[in-house]
């Protein structure tokens, strides 16, 4: 290979080099010398000096006139390659002339493509947490089982993850080839094996099933398991369930609750923070609230008179007779409207309004006039006649939906 050509810095004021002394040859031995005198020494021969020069007798110069960058730069690189592979081409093209084999373009390789991504499936980290899987058992230790779940080695399901409540014998709950469904907990380590869990799986799902119930404000039969100074425990869909005291019926005698099956409705379900607060009063209304619908007759006592109308109790849950649903006439104080209905009386109205959610009925006497201001008449035929009545004021009411609507 060629050396790069080296270039000489001269300045124009630096002093010519002088030129290299003659080699002086080395003495003759001391056998070779005769016994003649020696000669007379000859003159050293004068320094020979290089003569000066400039710029253009050290680069020609002169030579590079009209001549551009591109030239001085020569042929671009693209350009090479292009020629590159032209020369190449007909290299190519003449070898196929004589015969040689054809150049193969990256088409003409083969590719397995399932192969290719069978490889990255099994390179690819195999469960993610949260994530649900399904697997089949393939051994048991003491401490755990294992189960295939599709990665490159199996997941462990520790003893304590292997279910809800409390498992004794893990060979007859978790036999070889049983499939099971469990939830990733921690993604894989060094060895690529992932930690699963069935426990996690099922108390997720009762979460969304409770969640649900309270959605539907269905009222579950829990059986209390513990009892504490505010309330009792229980038990629902594997989750542990909480009665305050104020929620019972039975409040001051909660601990013979134990034992016992409740009905209860829900208070509180979260389950970020695993609360989960019942209440068995509120069942037992949400209970008489399924019994109910608007435009029925129902019959109940008056425990209370407010300016604004009366409390009737329905048998468990309280309506509210407002006083402009008495009558069609006029009652315009108190004292008038305890002249209709006095405190202990008994009374049949119409359900004109229904709210579980906050436990609210509105009842109405005023349908069942024949004429306003009946009720204020003929308060015992009103009453008497109510059953009859009832079946023209339910049509009322529809009317007065549809209107509304």
């Amino acid at each position: 290979m060629r050396k790069p050509p080296q270039v000489l810095m001269i300045r124009k004021d630096q002093p010519a080099v002088a030129a290299p002394e003659s080699v002086v040859a080395p003495p003759e031995p001391e056998s070779v010398r005769t016994s003649e005198p020696p000669a007379a020494a000859a003159p050293a021969p004068s320094p020979v000096r290089t003569p000066a020069r400039n710029d253009d007798d050290l680069f020609d110069l002169g030579g590079m006139e009209g001549l551009t960058m591109a030239d001085l730069l020569g042929p671009d690189s693209s350009q090479q390659q292009q020629s590159h592979r032209s020369s190449s081409a007909k290299q190519a093209g003449s070898a196929d002339q004589a015969g040689s084999a054809p150049a193969r373009s990256v088409d003409d390789f083969d590719f397995d493509e399932e192969a290719f991504l069978a490889a990255l499936d099994e390179h690819e980290p195999h469960g993610t947490t949260g994530e649900v899987v399904r697997g089949t058992v393939i051994g048991l230790e003491s401490d755990g089982v294992y189960v295939d779940i599709g990665g490159k080695a199996p997941g462990f399901m520790p003893k304590t993850e292997c279910g809800l409540g409390v498992i004794t014998n893990l060979k007859e709950r978790f036999p070889k080839g049983l499939e099971v469904e469990v939830l990733v907990t921690r993604e894989q380590n060094a060895d690529g094996m992932v930690t699963i869990s069935a426990r996690a799986l099922a108390l997720r799902q009762s979460w969304e099933k409770v969640r649900a119930l309270e959605k539907e404000g269905k009222v579950v039969q829990v059986k209390v398991n513990g009892f504490n100074r505010g309330g009792v425990t229980c038990d629902l869909e594997g989750l542990r369930g909480f009665i305050p005291r104020s929620q019972l019926q039975e409040g001051e005698n909660h601990e013979a609750l134990v034992g016992k099956t409740l009905g209860a409705a829900f208070l509180e379900v979260n389950p970020e923070t695993r609360k989960l607060v019942l209440s068995e009063k509120k069942a037992a209304t949400a209970a008489l609230f399924q019994n109910l619908e608007v435009g029925q007759l129902v019959e109940g006592q008056v425990v209370s008179i407010k300016p604004y109308g009366l409390f009737v109790d329905l048998g468990g849950v309280s309506g509210l007779l407002h006083q402009s649903a008495i009558t069609g006439g006029q009652l315009r104080e108190l004292r008038e409207l305890r002249e209709v209905f006095g405190q202990g009386d008994r009374l049949k109205a119409l359900i004109t309004e229904l709210d579980p959610g906050r436990g609210r009925i509105a009842l109405n006497t005023a349908l069942l006039e024949g004429q306003p201001g009946e009720l204020l008449i003929d308060k015992d035929k009103v009453m008497d006649e109510a059953t009859d009545r009832a079946n023209r004021a339910r049509s009322v009411l529809r009317q007065q939906e549809q209107q509304a609507g």
